[in-house]
């Protein structure tokens, strides 16, 4: 058996190696590192993909969420509401640009955000709200933009785990995660579902006007150079990263029914387990079902309900199987974020989830034979 990675990028390399060696070379001869043929060619084919106006390439995902904020013309003291159960970072640019972050409760069978908690925490100083498509799946985007439209906020969608997942309103449309909301934001990581070999970053939006101020500000304010005409940052994806991107880019779709197929096989070993509760695709009947494009399992993520969940992670471990705690602690509760206004009473299903969450090795190089192990060795741990 092939060695169990938690991501496995090498494997995903030599799909994509001829195609991508051959645009590096291309980029070291003519030079056109910043800003080149690549990264705009990039960024007009992922318009496409998405179906959206406008996509601003910038250096990173955290950066992403800082300059649609910036963007937006969010001012210290306003309140923006997020999950507390995500990575930091989505509150750390909250906290950067003096903005007043309000955590709120998530819900437990999707990990995203619970809309009764966001409608409670609303005040007169709320100016956004920001929604994690927490693991591959969407928010409830119909509830959000509901409240967002009655209280007039923004809505600035965290893609970074869900790109290329399909959200279903209500009424039966569908949209690409990260373009429903005002503004969207995602990180191209090396591992996330569309990674770079680096760092990188994109933002998404509708709106023309707003479209414009994003592009001055990743380039220190800039439209015409040396005119710094906006308060901006220096952010931009490399061209070596957009050609990584770009040989990904096609294969975005065939990489997520992969990931599906995984899930698949995973539920499916811990169909009827009392202890084990497998990841729920909260718009379909079915758990997992075959044409869903709902959730593209950026994570696939248990929940351990018997208190075992920390010596599992000890027993994958002795096993050599890679595997996850994401989150081991509420934002709430981090030192940086601590703030007497929150009540441990607000809570309860973050407090329970970072107790049994634990995500499974989960990308486009899984076989059976890796699943079939992983699979036994923690039931023979949960069970045992």
């Amino acid at each position: 058996m092939r060695k169990i990675q938690m991501v496995d990028l090498g494997g995903q390399y030599e799909g994509i190696k001829e195609q991508v060696n051959s645009a590096i070379a291309t980029i070291m001869e003519t030079s056109a590192f910043i800003n080149g043929p690549e990264v705009r060619s990039f960024q007009k084919e992922l318009e496409d993909y998405l179906g959206v106006k406008h996509v601003i390439p910038c250096a990173n995902g955290t950066d992403a969420l800082q300059i649609a904020m910036m963007g937006l013309g969010l001012k210290p003291g306003d309140e923006v509401i997020t999950a507390d159960f995500t990575f930091a970072a989505t509150v750390e640019v909250i906290a950067l640009l003096q903005l007043t972050p309000v955590l709120v409760d998530v819900d437990m069978d999707s990990f995203n955000i619970n809309i009764e908690a966001v409608e409670k925490a609303i005040t007169p100083k709320t100016k956004a709200i920001v929604p994690v498509h927490l693991f591959g799946q969407c928010a409830n985007m119909d509830a959000i933009m509901q409240l967002a439209e009655k209280h007039n906020l923004f809505v600035i969608e965290d893609n970074a785990q869900a790109i290329g997942a399909d959200y279903t309103f209500d009424d039966g449309r569908k949209q690409k995660a990260g373009t429903i909301g005002h503004v969207g934001a995602t990180s191209f990581f090396p591992s996330k579902n569309l990674g770079a070999y680096g760092d990188g970053g994109a933002i998404f939006t509708n709106d023309d006007k707003l479209a414009h101020t994003l592009r001055g500000i990743v380039n220190h304010g800039m439209y015409e150079r040396y005119h710094h005409d906006v308060v901006g940052v220096n952010s931009r994806l490399d061209s070596i990263q957009a050609a990584v991107l770009r040989a990904k880019l096609p294969k975005l779709d065939g990489y997520c029914d992969r990931r599906r197929a995984a899930a698949r096989s995973y539920n499916q070993a811990f169909k009827g387990q009392s202890n084990i509760v497998t990841p729920q695709t909260v718009k379909c009947e079915k758990e997992i079902c075959d044409d869903c494009s709902c959730h593209v399992f950026h994570q696939y993520t248990l929940r351990i309900t018997n208190g075992k969940r920390d010596g599992l992670v000890k027993h994958l471990a002795e096993n050599d199987i890679p595997c996850g705690v994401y989150y081991p602690i509420p934002l709430h509760l981090q030192k940086a974020y601590v703030d007497e206004r929150y009540d441990e009473a607000d809570f309860p299903v973050t407090n329970q989830l970072v107790k049994e969450v634990i995500s499974l090795p989960m990308h486009t190089e899984l076989d059976d034979e890796q699943i079939n192990f992983i699979t036994k060795t923690v039931l023979e741990f949960v069970n045992g």
